[in-house]
């Protein structure tokens, strides 16, 4: 078959006051009718580059060689367009109309100063040869095909009135509006719980069906591409590094780098000591000539056994267990956080409860992991127990103390004692400040050590304590990557030499590995200081790795506590198991199945 998408030899380089960055380097592939092809790899790989330039919306500067062929299918012409050398005006008949594009963040990409179905019909009208009245019904079929509720009043709503899933079917269904032949979604999924995930993942699988679509699907998550891939080409690096069927890919991987984005992903049916990472299967140097020299790691039997030693549920239950016969280190009782609310100017005034009678106990060093969908009440509940905001009723006891009737000056020294690690590393450090003054800050307003010298002795330490070079203290936040950001959150969050920290979406933004590296550096803090954690998620996988016993929030309300194995292998409520259900994983069985289904429809 002649593939409606051929990409050869493409490189892109970025010009920068520093030199050229080489962001995609001599990558080739190809993408067949129907097909769904899996574009993987970390943060700064190429996958988002080589897909805007496929769509041509790289900035004019940027330096682009070799050719990206498109075959226009249904058309009745052969004749394939090189699309990079097309003229601006040219390239928009092509752009959105015969290949569209799924952006990873909605609410950035669509206007919040238009509504849902403006920006629909401007695509439409655009496009499509069709009158505004024809357009605004189209629209309207639009939002029923990408399953929007109420398809009609989702015309008159703006982006921030919607939740994040529906943003992205609205996105979807301005993607369609050109009906292209080719759809490329770039981490359409990244941001979304599971079980919303599940639901876009089921909704591309079936417009791909019923539109005939190949679709090249970007993403990070091995789970991800098992569920939906046909065919899988890895990038490290802006390399093409392996490509092959997905079945394949998962039962004989053969790059390194592959490998280890198979394995340092938290696999909810085993319970390992420490999570692998990519680094346990490769070493990279780079040559006299700048180009990668990337060598495998062969492991011995025992080193493979230790690399991927697990955690028998028995044993892990008696550590709970133990942990749990101590007096508690917090103890919430009916706590509730209700916000005013008022529909309609002369409406009577009413409340939202966002936490809504919540009692629980957290034992000293143990990891409680809380999970839950996005508006559950994970963080209002994090933030009244640190007295972020007040809460609005009940009791919560840390050490003993009740910390809600305190005053601000009373509250202040237990601070020093409860940390948060916050999910955006980048908003949680002030941009102008030197990574040095960060740490030291609450070194300052908590009086501790007795001079400058000591606490800069002190942050040096956190910083290799997390596995960051001491040159770190005069560099600026943007000079790190989000993996590097989020240990420097780590480090201040152990300044004030805390007892007990809440891990709120902490790893959430993260690449696989990089996860890997930051949930194992948790493990590691823990046992070295003996901390507490509370771990918050929407990940169900992630949580079981780090915790000890699991509790489910559902609308502001505890669906059930218990211990983590117990939780996850016989849970006891359905909204647990729509969760557990909702994770995307590499069944062997459903991969082969869906490979010989596309291998027969392509034959």
């Amino acid at each position: 078959m002649t593939p409606i998408l051929d990409i050869r030899n493409l490189s892109v380089r970025f010009p920068t006051r520093s030199g050229v960055v080489h962001a995609v380097q001599d990558v080739s592939l190809a993408l067949m009718p129907g097909e769904t092809l899996g574009i993987v790899g970390e943060s700064g790989s190429g996958k988002s580059v080589m897909s805007l330039a496929t769509m041509g919306l790289l900035m004019p500067n940027t330096q682009i060689d070799g050719e990206i062929w498109f075959h226009e299918s249904g058309t009745g012409s052969s004749q394939p367009v090189n699309l990079l050398t097309l003229s601006s005006d040219a390239r928009r008949r092509y752009r959105g109309g015969k290949i569209s594009m799924i952006f990873q963040e909605p609410l950035t990409s669509l206007n919040p100063v238009y509504t849902c179905g403006h920006q629909v019909v401007e695509a439409l009208l655009l496009h499509r040869d069709l009158d505004r009245q024809q357009a605004q019904q189209e629209a309207i079929a639009l939002f029923e095909e990408v399953q929007l509720p109420q398809p009609q009043e989702m015309m008159t709503r703006y982006p921030h009135q919607l939740s994040g899933g529906q943003q992205q079917r609205v996105m979807i269904a301005i993607a369609l509006s050109g009906n292209p032949s080719v759809l490329i979604a770039d981490e359409p999924t990244t941001a979304l719980d599971v079980t919303i995930q599940a639901t876009i993942l089921q909704l591309m699988r079936e417009l791909q069906r019923s539109r005939g679509m190949a679709v090249v699907f970007i993403t990070h998550d091995m789970g991800v591409v098992a569920e939906i891939a046909d065919r899988v080409v890895v990038m490290y690096r802006g390399r093409r590094v392996e490509t092959a069927p997905v079945y394949d890919l998962f039962t004989r991987p053969q790059h390194p780098y592959t490998q280890g984005l198979l394995n340092c992903r938290p696999s909810p049916t085993q319970r390992l000591r420490r999570l692998p990472t990519v680094a346990d299967f490769m070493t990279v140097t780079t040559n006299a000539n700048g180009e990668l020299d990337i060598e495998a790691k062969v492991h011995s039997p025992e080193e493979q056994e230790a690399l991927l030693q697990d955690i028998s549920t028995q044993e892990w239950g008696d550590r709970a267990q133990q942990l749990s016969q101590q007096d508690p280190i917090l103890r919430v009782e009916k706590l509730v956080k209700a916000f005013p609310v008022r529909r309609g100017f002369f409406a009577k005034k009413g409340e939202f409860r966002a936490v809504d009678e919540v009692s629980f106990e957290v034992y000293p060093g143990e990891t409680l992991g809380l999970v839950g969908e996005s508006g559950c009440g994970k963080s209002t509940l994090s933030r009244c127990l640190l007295r972020l905001i007040e809460p609005t009723s009940g009791d919560v006891r840390f050490e003993g103390q009740s910390i809600l009737g305190l005053s601000e000056k009373q509250l202040r020294p237990l601070r020093r004692k409860f940390q948060i690690i916050f999910q955006n590393p980048y908003g949680s450090l002030d941009s102008r400040q030197t990574i040095g003054s960060a740490l030291m800050e609450p070194m300052v307003i908590h009086n501790l050590y007795d001079s400058e010298t000591e606490r800069r002795a002190q942050a040096e330490s956190l910083l290799e304590r997390v596995d960051l070079d001491r040159s770190a203290m005069s560099r600026m936040p943007h000079e790190f990557s989000g993996g590097q950001r989020q240990r420097i959150c780590i480090a201040r969050s152990l300044a004030c030499r805390p007892s007990f920290i809440v891990c709120d979406e902490s790893v959430s933004a993260l690449d696989v590995s990089v996860q890997a590296q930051v949930l194992n550096l948790l493990k590691d803090l823990q046992q070295d200081f003996g901390l507490t954690y509370i771990f918050i998620s929407h990940d169900l996988s992630v949580v079981k790795f780090v915790s000890d016993r699991i509790m489910v929030m559902n609308r502001g309300r505890i669906e059930e506590i218990g211990l983590a194995d117990e939780i996850y292998n016989n849970p006891q409520q359905d909204y647990t198991r729509q969760l557990i259900d909702a994770i995307p994983d590499a069944d062997l069985d459903d991969i082969r199945r869906r490979q010989e289904q596309h291998v027969a429809a392509q034959t």
